[in-house]
């Protein structure tokens, strides 16, 4: 994926603040047919349902179109992320948050979609989830890059590192 040439894609814009496209179930999908294959086997379900287009999309994977409240609650209130939400962050979005190290950032993502724009948040997060070597957008799990190999895969796993480690080895 080249980032300078990816413009603001609301439907990959989680209200929730996370960023679809560093999701492994948005990579699979989008690039990584193997990928998908293996979370489909570790999710014991149909290919079909760990599809996903993004937080917006007509196809969501079983998660999203089933599990997560916060995108039925945004559309309730006619808000387009939580962090515009008066009750914000609840504390649906706080057990969200603490479960899984690919939530780590949602405060400071959702503040700065509020403070900046969600396009402006968006190029943000292309860099953030871009490999410093070749570019591509990796999870938040790709310890290396994905397509290069290089360590680390991303900047948000510089900084998160041993809280994904920690809940890798809890999976395993």
């Amino acid at each position: 994926m080249n980032k300078k040439n990816v413009a603001y894609d609301s439907k990959t814009a989680a209200v929730c603040g996370l960023f679809c496209p560093s999701c492994t179930l948005f990579i699979g999908t989008q690039e990584d047919p193997q990928r998908l294959q293996f979370l489909a086997e570790r999710f014991k379900l149909p290919l079909e349902e760990v599809r996903c287009g993004g937080c917006r999309s007509e196809s969501r994977s079983f998660y999203c179109r089933d599990i997560c409240k916060m995108a039925r609650c945004a559309a309730e209130k006619g808000i387009e992320f939580c962090g515009s939400c008066e009750s914000y962050p609840c504390q649906e979005l706080k057990d969200f948050q603490c479960a899984m190290p690919h939530r780590i950032e949602l405060w400071s993502s959702l503040d700065r979609i509020r403070d900046a724009g969600p396009e402006t948040w968006y190029g943000e997060m292309l860099e953030h989830y871009a490999c410093p070597s070749c570019g591509a957008i990796n999870s938040a799990y790709d310890l290396q890059c994905r397509k290069c190999g290089n360590e680390p895969g991303c900047a948000y796993v510089a900084e998160h590192k041993d809280e994904i480690i920690r809940q890798l080895n809890k999976m395993l």
